[in-house]
């Protein structure tokens, strides 16, 4: 009988985790649809430039605004790729951010004044 009752706590303690997973998954889901909508695609003719190819794979990339930076990402492989320094200005902007903020707090690191 005490075999019977530790079955079922365990399956509730696996019910618990798949509704906390289900839940995480969702709220996840938001976030990326949030930040798909801050990206603009940016239309450029074909006059203005030749298509750039992408390093990976045969594709062509297609530039994107996002958060001030421009990225260009392939069709085919759906790889990102950044020009230099853009890399570095998404982390600092990042890092400048409210919850970034918190997170130094949370691991006990003191805040740099710039």
């Amino acid at each position: 009988m005490a075999d019977e009752k530790d079955r079922f706590g365990e399956t509730m303690r696996l019910v618990e985790r798949a509704k906390e997973d289900i839940y995480f998954a969702a709220k996840d889901r938001e976030l990326l649809e949030k930040l798909k909508a801050r990206l603009q695609k940016i239309e450029k003719t074909e006059a203005a430039g030749q298509r750039l190819g992408c390093p990976k794979c045969p594709g062509t990339l297609e530039s994107y605004r996002f958060m001030e930076f421009i990225l260009d990402q392939c069709h085919e492989c759906g790889g990102i790729w950044l020009d230099k320094g853009e890399l570095e200005g998404i982390l600092r902007k990042v890092s400048r951010s409210p919850f970034a903020s918190l997170i130094r707090r949370l691991m006990g690191e003191k805040e740099s004044e710039e």
